[in-house]
């Protein structure tokens, strides 16, 4: 089963190139014209390769979180710190930028040039058609979601013509689901190449979209083809071992793992991962980029399945990390724990205490930089000891972009929100849960579409923590009145735990010793503007037919 994207920058910096007109990013300039080029099926292939090049960025999915509140990033300059606060504006440029059409620009010129090649087969025309076509969905998708209607734009001669104004958010999301549904048919059902869209991918797209729109008949029929398939399934678990294989997902081990449905592969030569050396702690010479919050922590259940705040849970305070369900271990590096460092040095993870052993505490929130400042690091895609990573800097890690736990996931919410609790809902859930050995949904006690929607809700959010899909959720959901969830979860305190570490303590979740108080990391603001970024001001000032959108 071929799933995996692998990009050779230098062959498509060979082919296409950025253009010297900033306008927009909408006017194409092909580094090799396409009366010289497109002859041959083998030049149409060039070309598909280079419109691989920036169709999707797995960089988003290891920073969205930090725009939510189960996510922080510390350092200004990654782009992330002010959507997470509400302090963005369209004139800070330390804000995540999605308003690039470099690479909508290139699947324009590929859809348009293709018709001039003659195929031996119109099976594999249409495939090539089918992936690209795909691609430009996802570009719309994305900056559709971020910032509303943009424009849909063709391939300009000149930067007047491309002087456009912005399409509003309905025709942008008809555009994606016209996009999807033309290329859906066209693609293999497997990749006839490593590094190539199948139909999986766009199904994916397809659903993921729907449900974020809340058309979830679309969603649901979506994930029902997907499964359909038969290609994907949840990595098993050993049987001693809970949540062992929803770990090995993020691991090199893991990568042939039938429950991915794509990811973007990283080797250490071409296309090394250099952002899994961000995320280490301080200690093990990483930044903290991304790291996940206290709130996170809050949400996952008891291994008896109770929340920690319902009666007979077991939850004490003094140790939150005890008896909880396995995927926190396996996704949150908490304070306790026991870690094999990249020296080969089995020690105690220690974020509370500001000195070990009268020395200054590298890992101590309130102290440098490249300390985690939520005290937690995220476990997912980090190996441990010296030789998992021959270069942590230029890792062979592959980012996860859809697999099919959230296929699942979004069938249940969609089901859910179309016809209420029933089997199959109860089903796609136990069937993640008991993967991470956790007992079954209690039927009793989610036995309607409201207290199940509270359910499915908890369980998307742990189970797809660090993935990217938070920040999302919580601007599309809305509680009981009505009010979008990102009112009410961001804004507020963000604030860390406060304890120190018994080394004395056999048990390592029970090593963490938390007082009764919390440190400030930050104050954060949502308001109703905030549910779209800025539009970058410098494309504003390029094209006057811009409109900002609302607050900014």
């Amino acid at each position: 089963m071929k799933k995996y994207i692998y990009i050779s920058v230098i062959a498509a910096a060979s082919l296409m190139h950025v253009s010297c007109d900033d306008f927009l990013d909408t006017v194409p300039h092909d580094a090799l014209s396409p009366e010289t080029t497109w002859k041959t099926e083998s030049d149409a292939d060039k070309f598909l390769t280079g419109c691989y090049s920036k169709w999707i960025d797995d960089g988003t999915v290891l920073y969205a979180d930090c725009g939510s509140d189960i996510g922080y990033s510390h350092h200004l300059h990654e782009g992330w710190k002010y959507i997470g606060n509400g302090g963005m504006s369209a004139g800070v440029s330390e804000v995540a930028n999605f308003y690039d059409f470099n690479a909508i620009r290139n699947f324009n010129d590929f859809l348009a040039n293709i018709e001039n090649v003659e195929f031996t087969s119109q099976a594999k025309k249409d495939d090539m058609i089918g992936q690209v076509k795909t691609m430009r969905a996802w570009q719309y998708f994305e900056k559709n979601w971020y910032y509303g209607g943009v424009p849909i734009i063709e391939s300009y001669e000149t930067a007047e013509e491309a002087q456009v104004p912005r399409n509003t958010e309905a025709e942008v999301k008809e555009f994606i689901y016209k996009e999807l549904d033309e290329a859906i048919p066209m693609l293999n059902i497997d990749a006839v190449e490593a590094g190539r869209i199948n139909r999986g991918v766009a199904l994916s797209i397809k659903m993921r979209s729907a449900l974020y729109y809340g058309d979830y008949a679309r969603a649901k029929q979506a994930a029902v083809e997907i499964a359909k398939l038969g290609l994907y399934d949840l990595e098993p678990s050993s049987v001693d071992n809970p949540a062992s294989g929803y770990k090995k997902l993020f691991l090199i081990e893991g990568q042939q793992s039938k429950e991915i449905i794509f990811s973007v592969v990283h080797d250490q030569v071409i296309m090394s991962n250099w952002m899994v050396a961000t995320m280490y702690n301080n200690a093990d010479g990483g930044w903290s980029s991304m790291v996940p919050t206290k709130n996170l922590v809050d949400m996952y259940e008891m291994t008896n399945g109770l929340t920690k705040d319902e009666a007979g849970s077991g939850y004490d305070p003094a140790h939150p990390f005890y008896n909880r369900d396995p995927r926190m271990a396996a996704t949150i590096l908490y304070p306790g724990r026991n870690w094999l460092t990249i020296d080969g040095e089995v020690v105690v993870i220690n974020t509370l205490d500001e000195e070990i052993d009268g020395k200054s505490n590298p890992n101590d929130p309130s102290g440098v930089d490249n300390a985690s400042k939520t005290g937690l690091t995220w476990a997912k895609y980090l190996g441990t000891g010296p030789t998992y990573y021959a270069d942590m800097w230029n890792a062979n890690a592959n980012t996860i972009m859809f697999r099919y736990a959230e296929t699942l996931l979004s069938f249940a919410e969609a089901k859910n929100e179309l016809d209420g609790p029933c089997d199959s809902v109860y089903v796609a859930l136990n069937k993640i849960r008991f993967r991470a050995g956790m007992p079954s949904v209690d039927k009793g006690k989610y036995s309607t579409k409201e207290t199940l929607r509270e359910l499915i809700r908890r369980e998307r959010t742990v189970e797809l923590a660090g993935e990217g899909f938070r920040r999302v959720d919580i601007l599309r959901w809305k509680d009981n009145n009505g009010k979008v969830l990102a009112e009410t979860v961001l804004n507020g305190e963000l604030k860390r735990y406060v304890g120190t570490v018994n080394y004395d303590e056999t048990v390592p979740e029970k090593r963490a010793v938390i007082s009764e108080d919390t440190e400030l990391v930050e104050k954060r603001v949502f308001v109703s503007h905030n549910r779209y970024l800025p539009i970058p001001q410098e494309y504003i000032d390029l094209n006057s037919k811009l409109v900002q959108n609302p607050g900014y």
